[in-house]
Formats: C-alpha cells, structure tokens, sequence
C-alpha cells in the first residue's frame, strides 16, 4: 500500500485540503505563484479533472443520478488517471507537484455518505504518500457564510442526497459538519498539518510558505 509509506521519487508532491469555503483554493492558488516565481518546475493538478472522466461526473451530478459508492467509484477512476498521467510523471522528473485535494477528500467525503471507510481506503491503496498534506479547518458555520457570498450551496455538495434535511442550508451544516468530523480524525491517522482557516489570507500564506519552505529545504529546494 503505497499509501502508508513515503515514496522514493524525487519530486515534492504538496496537497491541501478541506471542505469548501476553507480557503485551501485560494492559497495553494497563492503558494503556487510564489513558487513558479522561484523554482520553475511547479505542476499543478485539481480533484475531479481527468478529461477521460470528469464530464461524465458532471453529467451524472447534474441529473442527481449518483449513489455514494458509484460517487466514490467515478472519483477513484478520476484520482488514478490523474495520478498515472500527471502526478507520478512529474515526480519523476523532479517536479513540485501542487494538488488542491487528494484521496483524503474521498475518505472524508465517501464515508461521510456511509461509504465503509476500510473499503474507501483500499481502493485508494495505490495512491502515493504526499509530502506535505495541509488541512485547512474552519467550522461549518463559516463554510456555509463564503459558500453564500456568491451562490447557494449544490444539491451533493449539501449532501441532499442522503436526505438529511429539505433544507438545503441545513443539510449543508449537517453534512458537512460529518466530513470536517472525517478531517479531524485524518490528522492523528495520516499526519495531516492543520491551518487555522478563519486566519486572514496573508496570515495563513506566510504560514504556508514557511512550512513548504521546510520541506522542500530537506530535498535540497531553495525558494
């Protein structure tokens, strides 16, 4: 299980995650600027964005026809195109590779729908051990408030799916609230490094970038 042990490649592969409206977008967005101004070998990948597979997502998603584990299914096919195609052939040439979510949005998401997580983590047991997995918390309430700043939340993405509520605001908070449950748990379980989401952007960045600093300093990277 390449999962649970470091990998031997000599490219950095860097991920963030956390619900949406965690701000985790918006700063690997500014982490990846400052490095392609430093070091020009930079990769940036995103969930759900295999060509071969992510229309067929969107389709499906827009005629509400998903069920937890055909969710988890099409999202695991997306993660190992990208991972074989993008990912591991940048870590072999040496790249920074940046990906704004990784397999731990499946475990948080997947079994937050009652997907089985030891089913969850096995079938993302390829997957190859990040070297720098950043969780950007911020309570569901604040989630919530960003997310309605420019739009209501979407039918999965409030997990109406499951039934939780007719109340799409409602069944956000619930929802949600089970995969930030999920997140907290990862960290203890995979090491993930945990940024206070609620910080201000610049406070947050420079938090950042003294953490990648570190790592990429042990691989002989200067920025």
């Amino acid at each position: 299980m390449r999962l649970s042990k470091s990998h031997d490649l000599p490219g950095t592969l860097i991920v963030v995650e956390g619900v949406d409206g965690s701000g985790k977008s918006t700063q690997i967005s500014l982490l990846r600027d400052w490095l392609v101004s430093t070091v020009e070998d930079v990769i940036f990948t995103e969930w759900n964005s295999s060509k071969i597979i992510s229309e067929t997502t969107k389709k499906a998603k827009k005629k509400n026809l998903l069920t937890p584990r055909t969710f988890s299914l099409l999202h695991a096919v997306d993660f190992a195109d990208r991972l074989e195609q993008i990912i591991v052939p940048a870590l072999k040439a040496g790249f920074i590779v940046l990906a704004d979510r990784y397999v731990y949005t499946a475990f948080a998401r997947d079994v937050s729908r009652d997907v089985d997580p030891s089913w969850v983590r096995n079938m993302y047991g390829f997957a190859i051990n990040p070297d720098l997995a950043l969780y950007f918390h911020v309570p569901v309430e604040i989630s919530l408030d960003r997310i309605c700043t420019n739009r209501a939340p979407k039918f999965y993405e409030a997990g109406m799916d499951l039934n939780l509520s007719n109340d799409p605001y409602e069944s956000y908070k619930i929802f949600q609230g089970r995969v930030i449950n999920e997140y907290d748990k990862m960290i203890k379980e995979y090491g993930l490094i945990k940024i206070d989401g609620t910080e201000t952007v610049h406070n947050q960045q420079v938090t950042l970038r003294k953490i990648v600093t570190e790592v990429l300093e042990e691989k002989n990277i200067r920025v």
